[in-house]
């Protein structure tokens, strides 16, 4: 049986500084998963008004199909650094867990510094040049008779690459105390499917 991974919660062996700047990441990360959690709410709205108006009163909007996608994007977009944060994107575990801490998080800098910094700083890049495009030209959609504006919707993209390389900054720091101690940064939790 698997022992359960040391967890200092006190972080010793690190400066202040760098605790300050882990916790101030996190706590961005956190504050956009709070904030962002409740689009769920005029999200839900959207879609209960058109399924009421649709199929109780014959008079289905134009408006409930666009609100909700651009809604939903967004909510899906700005909760990405959140659930890095929370440890809750998708990892191949089977050789991952039986791996001491130490390999795991040489593992995981080696990630951030190679794959996911890069891809980031990419998807920032382009997603800055289309948003600004949308912005300069007024784009509205193409996908309803509605016709609203999507420059505000597309300006999510460089906001989410923002966010998600100062969590992975987070995370990267959180790698590095975890090869230096042998300990997590905080507990880790194993989700089961079964």
């Amino acid at each position: 049986m698997a022992t359960e991974p040391s967890v200092d919660p006190t972080h010793a062996g690190v400066g202040p500084r760098f605790r300050a700047t882990v916790d101030t990441l996190d706590r961005i990360a956190n504050w956009t998963g709070i904030v962002t959690a409740w689009l769920i709410i005029p999200m839900t709205v959207a879609v209960s008004w058109e399924v009421a108006a649709r199929h109780f009163f014959h008079a289905p909007t134009i408006w409930a199909f666009d609100v909700t996608y651009m809604l939903y994007g967004t909510h899906f977009m700005l909760g990405t650094a959140y659930t890095l944060m929370r440890i809750g994107h998708v990892r191949t575990d089977m050789l991952y867990q039986k791996w001491s801490i130490r390999r795991q998080n040489w593992i995981d800098a080696v990630g951030y510094l190679f794959f996911f910094f890069p891809a980031m700083v990419f998807f920032f890049y382009y997603g800055g040049i289309e948003a600004w495009h949308a912005w300069d030209i007024g784009e509205t959609s193409d996908a309803s008779p509605w016709r609203p504006i999507v420059y505000p919707f597309k300006a999510v993209i460089p906001l989410t690459a923002v966010l998600l390389i100062l969590q992975g900054v987070a995370e990267f720091m959180k790698s590095l105390y975890a090869i230096r101690t042998g300990r997590l940064w905080v507990k880790r939790e194993m989700m089961e499917i079964g």
